[in-house]
C-alpha cells in the first residue's frame, strides 16, 4: 500500500452486531457488523526474525507446532504478482495469461522470505499463472515447508482425482482456491498494446482516464468499479469466512482486484483510490482479531523488529519455529 494511505475504515459482513472504535480519537464506538477495521501502528518490541537457512530446512510436523490463532486472532497477506512478461515489456496486459519475468520470480522470492514466519493455512489466487506462481515460489521460502496444492473443484471428476488419502500429508499441504473473481481488470482492445504507443496515439489524458478512474472502462473492457464489484463480492463471501474462523489466509492476485479489496478495506473514496499504487511482489499484513483488521503495513524484510513485533500469539509462533529448526 502506497506510504500516505491511512487506514480508518469501519466494514461490515455480517448482522451480528458489535461495539468496535473507528480509527478516529474524537469519534464514539458504533454498531457494525461482525467485521470492522481500524487503524493500528506497527508495535515497537524487538522481535527479529530470521528465516532458515538451506541447511536447516527440515520438515516441521503440524502435531508439534499448533495453530497460533488464539481466540479468533489470524492474519491476512495480500501480495501482487511479480513482475510479469508484458509488465517488462510496457504492455497492456489485463486478463491475458502472461507468467512471470526472472525479476518477478525474484520478486517472488523476496516476498516468501518477508513473510516466512507468518502462519499460512489457505491460500487465494486469480486464474491466472502470474499469480499462482508468485504464491507458489513464496511459500516455497516459509519455514514450515509445507506444499501449497490446487484445489480442482471445476467437475465431480476432477474434485475425485485430486483427492489425498494420507492425513498426515494433508496436514502438511496447504490448499490453494484459484478464482477468476481475482483476476486484473479486463483492459478490453487495449490488451496486448504499448503503453507508450497508446498514449501517443489516444492521448495522454485519455489514457490516463481509461487506466485511473474509477468509473471509465477502456473499449469494450472493464472499470475498476466493475473489477471491484468481482473482487470485493469474492473477498466477503469467500475470504471472510476463512478469517472469522481463525484461518490465516494469502491472497496473490493483481493490481486492480488488490486495489478494489484495498478500497473497500480503507474506505477509500473514487477520487483517493486513483492515486494507490501496489508494487510487485511486495506483502501486505492484516492481522485480524476479536472482529477487527488491524493493519501492520509491508515487511521490509524478515528480520526488521518493528514490523514483525506483530501479537504474542505470532511472537510465541516465531519462537516455537526458531525452537524446532535450530
Amino acid at each position: 500500500m502506497a506510504a500516505g494511505t491511512t487506514h480508518h475504515t469501519i466494514v461490515s459482513t455480517q448482522s451480528h452486531l458489535w461495539n468496535c472504535k473507528n480509527s478516529r480519537l474524537d469519534e464514539t464506538p458504533t454498531k457494525v457488523g461482525l467485521v470492522s477495521i481500524r487503524s493500528c501502528s506497527s508495535g515497537n518490541r524487538k522481535l527479529g526474525l530470521v528465516c532458515a537457512s538451506g541447511s536447516k530446512s527440515s520438515i516441521i510436523d503440524p502435531v508439534q507446532l499448533p495453530s497460533p490463532s488464539g481466540k479468533g486472532e489470524s492474519s491476512l497477506i495480500l501480495i501482487r504478482h511479480g513482475e510479469s512478461m508484458w509488465n517488462e515489456k510496457n504492455l497492456f496486459t489485463g486478463c491475458v495469461d502472461v507468467p512471470l519475468t526472472p525479476t518477478g520470480v525474484e520478486e517472488a522470492i523476496e516476498a516468501g522470505k518477508r513473510i516466512c514466519n507468518i502462519p499460512i493455512d489457505v491460500i487465494f489466487t486469480s486464474a491466472m499463472i502470474r499469480s499462482q506462481m508468485t504464491a507458489m515460489l513464496a511459500m516455497m521460502q516459509h519455514r514450515r515447508k509445507k506444499v501449497p496444492i490446487i484445489t480442482h473443484k471445476e467437475s465431480e471428476q476432477a474434485h475425485s482425482w485430486s483427492q489425498i488419502y494420507s492425513e498426515h500429508t494433508r496436514k502438511q499441504s496447504v490448499p490453494v482456491i484459484t478464482a477468476w473473481q481475482l483476476n486484473e481488470r479486463m483492459y478490453g482492445e487495449l490488451q496486448g498494446l504499448n503503453k507508450q504507443e497508446t498514449a501517443e496515439r489516444f492521448g495522454k489524458e485519455q489514457v490516463h482516464e481509461w487506466r485511473r478512474s474509477y468509473d471509465m472502462p477502456p473499449p469494450n473492457g472493464e472499470s475498476l468499479a466493475m473489477c471491484a464489484d468481482r473482487a470485493v463480492t469474492y473477498f466477503k463471501d469467500q475470504v471472510v469466512p476463512q478469517l472469522i474462523t481463525g484461518k490465516h489466509v494469502m491472497v496473490a492476485a493483481h493490481a486492480n482486484s488488490l486495489r478494489s479489496i484495498i478500497m473497500h478495506l480503507d474506505k477509500l473514496t473514487s477520487q483517493e483510490v486513483i492515486s494507490l499504487e501496489l508494487s510487485t511482489g511486495i506483502p501486505m499484513l492484516y492481522i485480524f482479531k476479536e472482529g477487527e483488521f488491524l493493519r501492520r503495513g509491508s515487511p521490509a524484510g524478515p528480520s526488521e523488529a518493528s514490523v514483525y513485533a506483530y501479537t504474542k500469539n505470532l511472537a510465541q509462533y516465531r519462537q516455537k519455529l526458531d525452537s524446532m529448526v535450530q
